[in-house]
Parts: C-alpha cells; sequence; structure tokens
C-alpha cells in the first residue's frame, strides 16, 4: 500500500494534489502573478479510450514511487519500457485520479521539433484573412491572435494553479536535437512567442487558442511562464540513448514485462476476473514472452475473443496462437510482424 499522499495508485480521482508540498527552491515557478489560470475540466472531458485507459491501469511500486517523485521534484519522468508495457497509460491513470484534466499529448515522430510543441503560426492564413477584411471594407482583419494556436507543450506551460499532464510519446523516436532543445525549456519552464513579442507595443495582451480545445487564454508581451510545473511523461522503448544532461534532468522509471501476479490483475482490471481458459492463456503468454517480445494487449486481445467467440477448444487455441504472435524474436529474428512494429497501449 502507497504512504504517498498525492499519486497512490488508486482507481478512483482524489484530491491528494492539494497535499503536494511547496516545490524545492530551485524548481519554484511564478508565471501568472497573483493571477494564474484555472484548470480545464476532469479528465471525463477527454476521450473514451484516454479515460478507460485510466481507469483500468495497475501501476507497479515503483511506478507509485516514481510518479510522486516527479511530482515533489517538479521533474519530467521518463518512462522506459517494451511496447504494449503501459508507458502512456500512465499519464492517463495520474490525470484521471489527481483530477488534473484532460492529457495534453505530443506524439513525436522524426520530423518533430521543438516548435511544433510549443505553438503553431500560420502567417497565409492571416494575410488572407486580412485581404478579405479589406476587399469587404471591414474595420480590421488578420488579427494575429487568432492565427496562433499553442501546441501541447505550449499548453502544459501556461501559468495554470494545478499542474497539466502533458504526454511525450516516443521521445526516443526524435531526431537527435529534440532532447537537448527540450532542456532550456523544461528547466526554465518558460517560453517566448516571437510574434507576440514583436506586437506587443500595439496589443501588450493577446487572447490564444491552446490545444485539445477552442479556449483561449490571455498571454502579456508575448511570454509565457508557467504557475504549477506540469507533470511530464516522455516515454521510450529504448530504441536510442539519451544525452546525460537530458537524463540528469529526470526522474527515469524503467517499466518491465509484468509477472503472473500482475497479469492477472490486469485482465481482471480489463476482463473480469479470470477463469480457467484465461488463466491458461497467462500461462502461455509468460512461457512465450521467454522466447520474444510480447505485449499485454496481445493477451487481452486473446482472452476477450476467445471466451466470446463460442469456439471449440482446438480452434480456440489455434485463434489464441494467432493473435499473439512475436512483436520480435530474441535474437533479432521477427515474429508475426514487422520489427518494431508498436501496438496501442492498454495495459
Amino acid at each position: 500500500m502507497s504512504q504517498w499522499p498525492v499519486y497512490t495508485g488508486a482507481a478512483e480521482p482524489h484530491d491528494g494534489i492539494d497535499a503536494l508540498p511547496a516545490p524545492p527552491p530551485w524548481r519554484a515557478f511564478d508565471g501568472g502573478g497573483a493571477s494564474p489560470l484555472d484548470p480545464p475540466a476532469d479528465i471525463a472531458a477527454a476521450s473514451p479510450d484516454g479515460a478507460h485507459r485510466a481507469q483500468t491501469y495497475q501501476p507497479t511500486d515503483d511506478s507509485v514511487q516514481l510518479v510522486n517523485a516527479a511530482l515533489y521534484l517538479r521533474r519530467p519522468l521518463l518512462v522506459t519500457g517494451p511496447p504494449g508495457s503501459g508507458k502512456s497509460s500512465l499519464a492517463y491513470a495520474v490525470a484521471r485520479e489527481l483530477k488534473l484534466g484532460p492529457v495534453l499529448r505530443w506524439n513525436i515522430t522524426s520530423r518533430s521539433t521543438l516548435a511544433d510543441g510549443l505553438y503553431q503560426y500560420d502567417p497565409l492564413s492571416r494575410l488572407y484573412a486580412a485581404g478579405r477584411a479589406a476587399a469587404q471594407e471591414l474595420p480590421t482583419g488578420g488579427e494575429l491572435q487568432d492565427h496562433l494556436r499553442l501546441g501541447p507543450l505550449g499548453t502544459s506551460l501556461l501559468p495554470y494553479r494545478r499542474p497539466r499532464v502533458l504526454l511525450i510519446d516516443e521521445i526516443d523516436k526524435s531526431d537527435l536535437d529534440l532532447p537537448n532543445d527540450l532542456l532550456n525549456i523544461l528547466e526554465e519552464g518558460q517560453y517566448e512567442i516571437p510574434e507576440l513579442l514583436r506586437a506587443a507595443r500595439t496589443t501588450p495582451e493577446a487572447h490564444v487558442m491552446v490545444d485539445g480545445s477552442d479556449e483561449r487564454v490571455p498571454v502579456t508581451g508575448g511570454r509565457v511562464r508557467c504557475h504549477a510545473f506540469p507533470f511530464v511523461v516522455l516515454t521510450s522503448n529504448g530504441e536510442r540513448e539519451f544525452p546525460p544532461a537530458f537524463l540528469r534532468r529526470c526522474v527515469t522509471l524503467r517499466l518491465h514485462r509484468p509477472a503472473e501476479e500482475h497479469l492477472e490483475a490486469i485482465v481482471r482490471a480489463h476482463l473480469g476476473e479470470p477463469d480457467a481458459y484465461a488463466r491458461t492463456l497467462i500461462a502461455r503468454f509468460l512461457e512465450r514472452g521467454n522466447s520474444g517480445e510480447l505485449a499485454t494487449d496481445q493477451l487481452l486481445n486473446a482472452i476477450y475473443l476467445t471466451g466470446a467467440a463460442g469456439l471449440a477448444a482446438e480452434s480456440r487455441d489455434a485463434l489464441a496462437e494467432q493473435l499473439m504472435p512475436y512483436l520480435s524474436r530474441l535474437g533479432g529474428a521477427n515474429g508475426g510482424g514487422a520489427h518494431g512494429a508498436q501496438e496501442p497501449d492498454v495495459f
């Protein structure tokens, strides 16, 4: 049983975030002055998929310990582990339990840049709007703030009273520069929007759109500084090494393949008490895991479908085998799919 008063790993939401003590002196932020922003609606406003993943997540003791360490220290949490081990679902579970609002998600590709996460500005649409307003003899057109939207990283650093949850998914797929580019932003908890800085003389306060909604928030002088440092989860499948300067600024959690007891708890959370055949599949899944990489959601798929299809025993075994192909074999030989194929995180 967790002794932490903040994130406990319980399934039900609570106000434990209010028990979070003041940050260390070197991680205190003052964005928003005397009037930080109110946080958005609860996680229930997020997608049904995110809500389900949050409610059924089964954390390990290490997960609970290190989530709280990241919350107390106001540091990002770097979560590494194989596909399907629950890395991204952890962010949804923390957001739901601590009632921190919908998760802000930034999916990383090899083309992702720091600017993509902070904000997007479309000068062409602004030019078009200004021309249309002039043609129709309207008094204004092409307002800068109407063509700028904060990205997930930029939104998470707004001066909210309570921390937002930011999921930076598969950071190991980025180019070599992105982890280093993130260092200063995550260390200082602030950034600038040059377009708004240049316009600050005539428009000192702009109301810009945020990620994931049509809400507008005020940005003064083109500068954003957080008030409550966001709970940042960076996930990695372990496909690359990160610079020491990046690693020392993160709390690192390594997830492993679940043991039998943990697998049963996962199955129970999603599908109810496992029957005799489900326990057989769990044992087979664990045995097969010694020869190659499997994801927990493959086991859930097999248990669900073999129980629902009403098949004879022989057909049921064959279907279960087809639903649990190796993602990769130990030693590098591929199983039923291409090496590195990703499964959705449902654990």
